[in-house]
């Protein structure tokens, strides 16, 4: 069985080390978005209201944040170990969230998105997690391992299920220290357990600027960053822009079900909840994603799960507006893009497996980028004709772009690199 591999073929520790890491790490990263319309009400009695645009600004600058910096901590990963990166990256972001707990309600927008910026070093850690945890595997696992790792996502359902309330209670300034305090005790743990792989199981080379030049030279990973900027981008700009969304459409609805189902009174923390719930899905089932992607090939498994989200997206901006079902579309959008993220690194450790740092960091800015469109697309759609629908029909046709893209490279793929790769293609 591949579960009980991960002690023998690897290194363990390492792995759930990654996992916690980027697990927090994550949690932080999308911090934002569960506290959006409460950062809204606590700029609003300053004097400053913010428009659908700058809503979506500030959800998306951290998401962008992380997609520039996933190629710069890529970069250091291959040149100074991942260990040493990711202690870096996390202090900043320890920093960033314990200024804005000290701040509190009196920070200013302008500051908001300087904090923002900084929590996008914590979406940056994707590009230490994932290679370290994939140095120490095989290439029949990458899959499984690379999922696990990742799945350390399910960081923005925590976010989703307690911010809201801790906010309710305490304001949302103690969530940043919340934050902080658990960011603190989470890089002690990953000093203590994780290491870099020895060079007899991995070696890497030390990049160069013109290394990053060479490989975007090559045509495959452009396919991968497109990939990875629907799934991933996806599944990062829904979570990011869950509550706001909620909020925004089905408020009436949830504040029933709030009281009389769950007996909250505040509609935040419920649309919380079930902003947790969509967002599970995708997080939970990303090694899922990876683990298919092992037993039938990346190819085939991106096929089903793009063609799944493409037709979610596409039913929910035309025919849906019960919200039960809204409910049931949104959880089934999440969780095939999560898988799908699980199956595109099924396949890049096998094409690009001697430049796994560096090309997590290319293909997760993609993804980044992709999320910040994603996020910018709905505010936009919203602003422009106060509805949602434009931006889901807009979402759904880059995903059939990217089914066609699959169409056009998988032949060249499984007759050339993919018959010495060492996994299915």
């Amino acid at each position: 069985m591949k579960l009980g591999e991960l002690k023998s073929a690897g290194h363990l520790p390492t792995l759930i080390a990654a996992f916690l890491y980027f697990d927090f790490s994550f949690m932080v990263w999308t911090m934002l978005g569960p506290l959006a319309n409460e950062i809204a009400e606590s700029l609003a009695k300053q004097g400053f209201i913010l428009d659908p645009n700058q809503k979506a600004t500030l959800l998306a600058i951290p998401i962008l944040g992380g997609a520039i910096l996933r190629i710069l901590l890529g970069f250091f990963v291959d040149n100074i170990g991942a260990k040493k990166t990711a202690i870096i990256a996390q202090s900043i972001v320890i920093v960033s969230l314990f200024y804005t707990f000290f701040r509190g309600e009196n920070i200013t927008y302008q500051e908001l998105l300087a904090v923002a910026f900084g929590l996008g070093f914590a979406g940056a850690s994707f590009a230490v997690a994932l290679p370290q945890a994939g140095q120490w595997y095989p290439p029949r696992l990458q899959g499984l391992v690379l999922g696990l790792a990742g799945a350390g996502n399910i960081g923005v359902v925590i976010d989703y299920i307690f911010a809201p309330k801790i906010a309710e209670i305490w304001g949302w300034p103690s969530v940043f220290l919340v934050g902080g305090v658990l960011s603190t005790i989470i890089l002690i743990t990953y000093i203590l357990m994780a290491k870099d792989a020895p060079p007899e199981i991995y070696t890497p080379r030390k990049k160069k600027p013109s290394d990053y030049l060479k490989l975007l030279k090559d045509k495959d990973t452009w396919w991968f960053s497109l990939f990875y900027a629907v799934s991933f981008g996806g599944f990062v700009g829904f979570a990011n822009y869950m509550k706001v969304y909620l909020m925004d459409v089905y408020k009436p609805e949830m504040a029933e079900i709030g009281l009389k189902i769950l007996s909250e009174s505040n509609v935040k923390v419920v649309a919380g909840y079930f902003g947790a719930l969509c967002i599970f899905a995708g997080a939970i089932l990303r090694p899922v994603g990876g683990a298919i992607a092992d037993k039938m090939g990346g190819v085939k498994s991106l096929y089903i799960f793009y063609g799944i989200v493409a037709a979610m997206a596409i039913l929910n901006a035309t025919i849906v507006s019960n919200f039960y079902i809204a409910i049931i579309v949104l959880f089934t959008i999440m969780a095939f893009l999560g898988m799908a993220n699980g199956a595109v690194f099924q396949l890049v450790p096998q094409r690009f497996g001697k430049d796994m740092g560096i090309m997590t960091g290319i293909v997760g800015c993609a993804g980044g980028l992709g999320g910040t469109a994603l996020v910018k697309t709905l505010g936009w759609s919203k602003a422009a004709f106060n509805s949602y629908n434009t931006g889901f029909f807009i979402f759904a046709t880059i995903v059939i772009l990217a089914i066609i893209g699959i169409s056009l490279v998988k032949t060249r793929w499984r007759t050339t690199w993919g018959l010495q790769a060492g996994g299915r293609i």
